[in-house]
């Protein structure tokens, strides 16, 4: 006979489903990047093509970021759109014991100020 399963708790999805604590930190981080993104370039009113050329990437490459087929991109890419969809980027890092709910870091919406 075998023995109940013990219910775990994950402080998020990439935390249950990822193999190691750095995988998990790093799709967190990847997953919250093109959330903003994909929210940015949904806002700006213009299509797929004009988009595309605005962050720099092909058409193609656009629509698999707002699909979220987050394993064709790195944290250094979305990182590098971030910047080119003019938001601010800004990596909050401490002991896991302080960490938000949320993850390990935050992506603000607000512009890029020169």
């Amino acid at each position: 006979m075998s023995k109940p399963m013990k219910a775990q708790t994950f402080t998020n999805v990439w935390d249950a489903l990822e193999d190691s604590p750095e995988d998990a930190a790093n799709m967190t981080m990847r997953s919250n990047v093109m959330a903003i993104i994909n929210a940015t370039v949904r806002g700006w009113d213009t299509t797929q093509a004009q988009a595309a050329r605005r962050l720099g990437i092909t058409q193609p490459r656009l629509n698999d970021l707002l699909h979220g087929k987050i394993n064709k991109f790195s944290l250094d890419t979305l990182m590098t759109l971030a910047t080119r969809a003019e938001l601010k980027v800004k990596i909050d890092i401490r002991p896991v014991h302080q960490q938000k709910r949320r993850g390990m870091g935050d992506l603000s919406r607000q512009r890029a100020t020169p």
